[in-house]
């Protein structure tokens, strides 16, 4: 079935997303570009004499049950990659656009914690499934929290936009087991959250069977970072990328200080 097929490459971009397939399935302005704050607001910041946080500390910062209407939340998530050694590209530029991707720190640090995001169609909050092909059509969310030494988150905003650039005409992937092939990185419309934020879309080669595309915002408040990575299911074989729920990033963002 294509829809196997489709979800299994959108596994290896969502570091596992297969696995969720099968869970989810069974129950469950700035500017025109990505950059969205100004070039002098991350010189003055005052994450430049920040201390990282540990990632027992960032556990506690990411959203959990009950944080925000009409989601379930996922915490502990197994299916999720735990080191950046688990994430292999064939070009070291598009690293920190992979990383984002599996709710892994973008820069260099060892602080990192990450959770899923899911519509609950159960909820009062959204309508329920009406058939098992609407039961795959949710958006769920790959939260990654990262926190760095001194100007660390920055210098991590800079690599994920210049991997952008670097990584337009596509890269190797090789994840969770698989290997993929993003045939396209582009730009796209970033919220324009916290101090800065840099928004792409990756295209994924589906076995021969079109291409999916995938949107990825990436957002620094402070000397914290935040990635959300966005799947549907469902729409993997329409052409159409899910887009990263507003309100999902502002709830995340509000429980960073």
């Amino acid at each position: 079935m294509k829809r196997s097929s489709g979800a299994r490459i959108g596994a290896t971009v969502a570091m596992s997303a297969v696995t969720l397939a099968l869970i989810t399935g069974c129950s469950s302005e700035e500017s025109d570009d990505s950059k969205s704050t100004d070039a002098g607001k991350s010189s003055a910041s005052p994450a430049q004499a920040a201390k990282a946080l540990s990632a027992a500390e960032l556990e506690k910062l990411l959203l959990a049950k009950g944080d925000i209407k009409g989601y379930k939340v996922e915490t502990g998530d197994d299916t999720l990659p735990k080191s950046k050694t688990e994430v292999k590209t064939d070009k070291a530029e598009c690293d920190p656009l992979a990383w984002a991707t599996a709710g892994l720190a973008p820069g260099d640090t060892e602080a990192n914690a990450s959770n899923t995001v899911a519509e609950d169609k159960a909820s009062s909050a959204t309508a329920a499934p009406d058939s098992v092909e609407d039961a795959f059509n949710i958006n769920m969310t790959f939260v990654g929290l990262s926190s760095y030494e001194g100007d660390g988150a920055e210098k991590a905003m800079k690599a994920v936009t210049d991997g952008i650039a670097a990584c337009s005409g596509g890269y190797g992937l090789k994840a969770a087991g698989e290997n993929s092939k993003v045939t396209k990185v582009a730009s796209a419309k970033a919220s324009g959250q916290g101090d800065e934020s840099v928004a792409f879309a990756e295209d994924v080669d589906m076995d021969g069977e079109g291409t999916a595309t995938f949107n990825t915002e990436v957002v620094r408040k402070g000397n914290t970072i935040a990635t959300f990575y966005t799947v549907n299911f469902a729409s993997l074989g329409t052409g159409k990328a899910a887009e990263v729920p507003a309100e999902i990033v502002t709830a995340q963002l509000g429980k960073i200080k």
